[in-house]
C-alpha cells in the first residue's frame, strides 16, 4: 500500500494536468492528422509553402537572438545584484521586476511610442543633428527583438539571482587564492554552477518569444509575420482552423526539441545538471 499511497495522492492533480493541457493539445495534433489528402497533407502544405516556411525560419532566428541577448544581459544584472548588499539589492530587485507590473500590450505600446517617425528617439536623433529625417525602426525584426528582449530579461533576471546567491563566496575566493584570474574563476567555478539557472531562463525565454503574438503584432505587423500571429490569422481571420491547429503542432514540437537541445547542452557544460 505505501508503493501506491504517493500515486494515489498525485492522481487528482495528474488528472487535473492530463484534461486541462494534454488533452487540449493531443486533440488540437490530432486534428492534423484528419484531412482528406492524407494524415501529413497539412505538413506538407506548411512546409511546401515558401512564405510559411520563411515565417518559421524568421521565428526561430527572432526567438534565438533574444534568447542570447537576454541570456547575456541577465546574467550580467543577475551577478551584479547577487552581489549586491542587502538594502541595494531589494531595491535592484524591484527595479527589475517592476515593467512585469505592467501587461505586454501596454509595454508593446510604449516602444510604439518611442520607435515611432515622430517618436522619442527619431525626435531626440533629429534635435541632436544626427539624422535628418526619421528613420523607419517600426515594423522590422529590430524592433521586435528590442521589445521581446525588454519584456523577458526580467524573468532571466529572476531566475538567474537565486542562482548565483547560491554560489558560496568561498569558492570564488579559494579560485582566486588557487591562481585563477577573473576569467578562469567565471568560466571554471561561477558559470558552470549557473548553468540549471541559464537553461531555465533560456526556456522560459525562448518559449515566450516562440510563442508571443501582441509584440510581434504590434511591432512587426504584416512585414516581420511570426508564427503566432500566422496562426491567429488563420484561425480568426481565414477561420481555417486545420492550418491553424498544424502551425500548433508544429511550434509544440519545435519547442520540445529545443528544450531537448537545451538540456543536452547543459549536461554537456554541467554533468551534474538534471
Amino acid at each position: 500500500m505505501k508503493r501506491f499511497a504517493g500515486w494515489t495522492l498525485a492522481s487528482p492533480a495528474t488528472l487535473l494536468v492530463l484534461l486541462g493541457l494534454v488533452a487540449p493539445v493531443a486533440a488540437t495534433i490530432y486534428t492534423t492528422f484528419g484531412t482528406p489528402g492524407g494524415p501529413f497533407a497539412t505538413y506538407q502544405a506548411f512546409f511546401g509553402s515558401g512564405f510559411r516556411r520563411t515565417v518559421l525560419l524568421r521565428t526561430i532566428n527572432v526567438s534565438l537572438i533574444v534568447t542570447v541577448i537576454a541570456l547575456v544581459i541577465g546574467f550580467i544584472t543577475a551577478y551584479v545584484v547577487s552581489r549586491a548588499p542587502g538594502w541595494l539589492k531589494s531595491i535592484l530587485i524591484i527595479a527589475a521586476v517592476f515593467p512585469l507590473l505592467t501587461g505586454v500590450v501596454v509595454r508593446s505600446f510604449a516602444w510604439l511610442i518611442i520607435l515611432g517617425k515622430n517618436g522619442i528617439l527619431n525626435s531626440t536623433l533629429i534635435n541632436l543633428g544626427i539624422i535628418g529625417e526619421p528613420l523607419q525602426m517600426l515594423y522590422t525584426q529590430g524592433s521586435v527583438i528590442v521589445a521581446m528582449v525588454y519584456l523577458f530579461v526580467p524573468l532571466m533576471v529572476l531566475t538567474l539571482v537565486g542562482v548565483l546567491e547560491a554560489i558560496p563566496d568561498d569558492l570564488i575566493q579559494a579560485s582566486a587564492s588557487l591562481g585563477a584570474n577573473s576569467w578562469a574563476t567565471f568560466t571554471q567555478v561561477i558559470l558552470p554552477l549557473a548553468v540549471p539557472g541559464l537553461i531555465v531562463g533560456a526556456v522560459l525565454v525562448f518559449t515566450g518569444s516562440f510563442t508571443s503574438y501582441a509584440t510581434p503584432q504590434l511591432l512587426g505587423g504584416e512585414q516581420v509575420m511570426m508564427m503566432g500571429t500566422l496562426m491567429y490569422q488563420q484561425a480568426m481571420v481565414t477561420f481555417d482552423w486545420v492550418s491553424a491547429s498544424t502551425i500548433a503542432a508544429i511550434m509544440v514540437v519545435i519547442t520540445i526539441a529545443i528544450v531537448m537541445a537545451m538540456n543536452a547542452a547543459a549536461r554537456r557544460l554541467n554533468p551534474m545538471t538534471v
